[in-house]
């Protein structure tokens, strides 16, 4: 026995002392400076531009802006010429995890035939487009079978490419409402229950809200008023109690999750901003006074614009019942737009992605200036507007130093032409270059 001890005491002396002798592993190289150099910067703070621009890179984080500033002598530095260097997009309502298709039947009868790993390979091509297009991170504002939390994972994880995602899980509505499925006959489809997002009464609500949260869900979607994409329920009527509304605000703040409420109607809104909301989504019918009690309590339009421009344009193509929707919320939002920008209520960036094809974000800009907002402003929306209501503000949505390097360039003076912003030259997601392909 002393004599293997003694064996196996000298064999623990020679591994440790070949050990010691053995070279010590070398640590990876820091990454190469990366420099952006361009004939303008927008920094999404200030509201002008600088120009020449410089943004210097050090891995996944802005190192400095300006200039000025100095370009390290190991840099590799990329010189877009006459552009403008603006923070990535922001785009806070996406369903990245669903179609487009301009046949509404044909789409909705696909959908109904997908299995959800399959429809998380065509949501990872839409986040592909998305972020193509300028857009690093988005809010994704309800999915179904849990496919963007799913592909939110795989892009943390580096299995998968698009923008950086918050992501709701399944929006939370009421039964027969705009949350719910479509009229399909019960015995044909499995009625929806708390974990698809589907109550009924504040204790079904706060279940839901829990149910979406131990999933995954970064953020609650609700349904507070009917919608126009939806057969059952006009578009105008609230769909969740104030006792309902307030059990799920209270549930999601407790968990330090934000709220945004899909409501068209006013009545919807208001009971919504009551509650204690965080942000009213598309916004069609709301009256001024809506809109001064939101501008009071600080809480977001994501007017989600370029939609309604889209569904009046296709508003011939879908079932009658959709259609009249459609050309009653798009005729609405813009007399509503008008007293929002009077009024000064705070806006984020948003596109209802999906309504329309995927990868055409940036024409939000373009049609928030259609309807009077400089430029500037414009811009803004995405990166103050949406990052501070995503509460991510510290991270991205303005070009600084500390910040991810989030940063896309478009060519010319974006801020005389606002359109530019629909044809990127280059996206940097975290300080790594897209292949623009």
């Amino acid at each position: 026995m002393k004599h293997r001890i003694a064996s196996l005491a000298a064999g623990l002396l020679l591994a440790l002392s070949a050990q010691a002798q053995a070279p010590a592993k070398s640590t990876p190289a820091a990454p190469k400076p990366l420099v952006l150099k361009a004939a303008h910067l927008f920094d999404g703070r200030s509201g002008t531009l600088v120009s020449p621009g410089v943004v210097v890179i050090q891995g996944e984080r802005i190192a400095a802006i300006g200039a000025n500033t100095a370009v390290p002598a190991d840099a590799k530095v990329i010189d877009l010429g006459d552009a403008t260097l603006l923070p990535g997009f922001i785009d806070a309502h996406t369903h990245i995890a669903s179609d487009h298709n301009d046949d509404w039947a044909q789409g909705f009868y696909e959908g109904m035939l997908r299995f959800p790993v399959e429809q998380s390979f065509h949501a990872e091509r839409n986040a592909r487009a998305t972020l193509r297009a300028g857009v690093t991170t988005v809010r994704e504002v309800g999915a179904a079978d849990f496919v963007d939390v799913a592909l939110r994972n795989a892009i943390n994880q580096h299995l998968a490419e698009g923008p950086t995602m918050l992501v709701a899980a399944h929006a939370i509505g009421s039964t027969g409402g705009h949350c719910d499925n479509s009229p399909i006959p019960p015995d044909r489809m499995k009625e929806p229950g708390p974990l698809e997002g589907v109550c009924n009464g504040p204790e079904s609500c706060r279940q839901a809200v829990r149910e979406q949260m131990k999933f995954g869900a970064d953020v609650i979607k609700i349904c507070a008023s009917g919608g126009v994409l939806s057969e059952a329920d006009p578009v105008d009527v609230p769909q969740l109690t104030p006792d309902e509304l307030k059990a799920i605000m209270s549930e999601a703040h407790t968990w330090r999750r934000k709220v945004a409420a899909h409501a068209h109607g006013d009545l919807a809104a208001k009971l919504a901003v009551e509650a204690g909301v965080d942000s009213i989504e598309h916004g069609s019918f709301l009256k001024p006074e809506t809109l001064q009690l939101m501008k009071q309590k600080g809480v977001y339009l994501v007017p989600t614009r370029m939609t309604q421009e889209w569904v009046l344009a296709k508003a011939d193509t879908y079932p009658p019942k959709i259609g009249a929707k459609a050309r009653a919320a798009a005729t609405a939002h813009s007399e509503m737009m008008k007293h929002a920008l009077k009024i000064g209520v705070l806006m984020a960036f948003g596109t209802d992605a999906a309504v329309y094809p995927h990868g055409k974000n940036a024409e939000e800009f373009g049609d928030l200036v259609a309807l009077g907002m400089a430029p500037a402003a414009a811009l803004m929306t995405s990166s103050i507007g949406s990052a501070k209501l995503l509460g991510i503000d510290a991270d991205t949505g303005t070009l600084e130093a500390g910040k991810y390097a989030d940063v896309v360039a478009v060519p010319g003076d974006v801020l005389k032409n606002i359109r530019a912003t629909e044809k990127p030259l280059l996206v940097v997601k975290h300080g790594e270059t897209v292949k623009m392909d």
